[in-house]
Order: structure tokens, then C-alpha cells, then sequence
């Protein structure tokens, strides 16, 4: 994989974690297939839906998935269902080389911060499992901004480059997804694109 670093004099690089710094995205795809096979789906899960939804907030994604089957489903059990199939997954982890070598390349001398659309308990464990852990003292995550403002909004972002104490045009964004990519342009970024399908 070859990353497009684009020029400029950056201050601080922001990272979404999924499908970007870490090849989660195979083993959220099985755990949401399987937690939607247990509500009812008949059908295999849609790959394009499921990679089209990167970075969108995990309830959202339950949400999206009842809405586009025709499933009635409550979507925080279908959330916690689907979170506890995944942290059985997490010990297949791997890292996104390109990506976590550019990591260890800048971190002795730049601020870095995560933006990802995962909550805190799945975050933590996988950043863990990954090695990630030491490089980042700054996760954003939906629940840092006001309801409804995740990806592809930019307030993730905002938020990142204001903890860092660095101005969003003089930021770097490395994210997979459309709606992160959408959200890190609204937030007058800079964006490193990282294939999530390879």
C-alpha cells in the first residue's frame, strides 16, 4: 500500500482507527453479520453497506442496517450484541503497516490524536491489542461531541485539533472511510486516504 502524503507544514496528525491505523475492518463486518443473523437477517449482510457506514457511530450503523433490512430492531441491544462478538475477535488484530510506520515516524515530534466513530470500550481494547496504546494520549470519539455530530461531521475533528493545540488547517487527517473523509474536509483538513479494501 502506497499512502499520498500531500505537502505541507503540518502541526499535528489525526488519525481514525478502524480500517486506518488497524485492519478491523473484516472482523467488524463478522461480528455485525453475526449480531444481525440473531435479529432476524436471513440474508448475508451487504459488504458495500457495511464499508459505505465507516467511521459512522456504532448505534447509528444498527440503526442504518434495521432501516435498510426492514428489521425492527432495538439498536443498542443490537450494539452491545455486536461489541461483545468483536472483543472475541480482537487477539486476530493486526496493524496497518504504512500507516503505523508513518505514526512512529512523526510521534517523537508532532501531536497526535485519535478521531474514530468506536466508543471507549472497544477503542481501548483494540488500540491495546494493536500496540497502540504509548503513541496517543488524545481518542475523540462520538460521545466527545453533541449528539448527531460524528462523522460526517466535522466537530470529531474540531475537537481533536483543539486538544492538541493545533489550528484544523494546519492538521493531517489518515482515515479510510467516506464519512470520515467528508467530516476531516468539513473541518478544513488535509486528508491522507488509506484503501480500507485491499
Amino acid at each position: 500500500m502506497q499512502l499520498d502524503i500531500p505537502q505541507g507544514d503540518f502541526a499535528g496528525y489525526i488519525f481514525d482507527l478502524d480500517g486506518t491505523l488497524i485492519d478491523t475492518m473484516p472482523l467488524h463486518y463478522r461480528a455485525w453479520s453475526e449480531a444481525m443473523r440473531r435479529v432476524g437477517l436471513k440474508e448475508t449482510l451487504s459488504e458495500d453497506l457495511f464499508y459505505s457506514l465507516g467511521g459512522v457511530p456504532t448505534h447509528r450503523v444498527a440503526e442504518l442496517f434495521g432501516e435498510h433490512y426492514g428489521i425492527a430492531l432495538d439498536a443498542t441491544h443490537v450494539t452491545h450484541e455486536k461489541e461483545k462478538l468483536f472483543l472475541k475477535f480482537i487477539p486476530e488484530l493486526k496493524t496497518i503497516e504504512p500507516v503505523f510506520a508513518f505514526l512512529r515516524k512523526i510521534s517523537p515530534t508532532h501531536p497526535r490524536a485519535i478521531a474514530t466513530g468506536g466508543t471507549l470500550d472497544i477503542v481501548g481494547p483494540s488500540m491495546a491489542a494493536a500496540g497502540l496504546t504509548p503513541y496517543f494520549d488524545i481518542i475523540v470519539t462520538p460521545l466527545d461531541v453533541a449528539p448527531g455530530r460524528g462523522k460526517p461531521k466535522p466537530d470529531i475533528f474540531l475537537t481533536a485539533a483543539k486538544r492538541m493545540g493545533v489550528p484544523p488547517e494546519k492538521c493531517l487527517v489518515f482515515e479510510d472511510a467516506e464519512p470520515g473523509i467528508q467530516g476531516a474536509l468539513a473541518a478544513g483538513m488535509k486528508v491522507v486516504r488509506v484503501p480500507s479494501r485491499v
